[in-house]
């Protein structure tokens, strides 16, 4: 017999995991660092022939750090994402090369820094 995992819980289980009063409970989930509602885009052959396509194109480099990156550590990002033009999916001038580590910021941070980047370089406004 062992403890309930639930935090705190002192209550013994001889099966399982988790007593009958915590049984339906289970830690949350931890929210992805990138967006998996395209997997279906990203098992098609199209996909697989484009990323292959970037990855000679970059010759393995990643277009952010310089590191050369390979097999699965090699990961693809869409400069416009998916959601705001699909027409852009299997675009190669959409797509850069990055390594995990820089794939992370890209995908956390990217979007602020242009943001940012128009916010502080815009033209001020003539008067009159």
């Amino acid at each position: 017999m062992k403890y309930c995992d639930f935090n705190g819980c002192p209550n013994k289980v001889a099966k399982g995991r988790y007593c009958e009063e915590h049984q339906g409970t289970r830690k949350p989930k931890k929210k992805s660092l990138y967006d998996t509602s395209n997997k279906q885009l990203y098992n098609s052959k199209e996909w697989k022939a484009v990323r292959q396509f970037v990855y000679e194109r970059e010759k393995g480099c990643c277009q952010r750090c310089g590191k050369f990156v390979f097999g699965k550590q090699a990961q693809v990002h869409h400069k416009v994402k998916v959601k705001q033009d699909r027409t852009l999916q299997l675009e190669p001038d959409n797509l850069k090369l990055l390594c995990p580590k820089c794939h992370s910021i890209e995908e956390n941070y990217g979007e602020k820094e242009n943001y940012f980047k128009n916010y502080f370089f815009q033209k001020p406004p003539t008067q009159k």
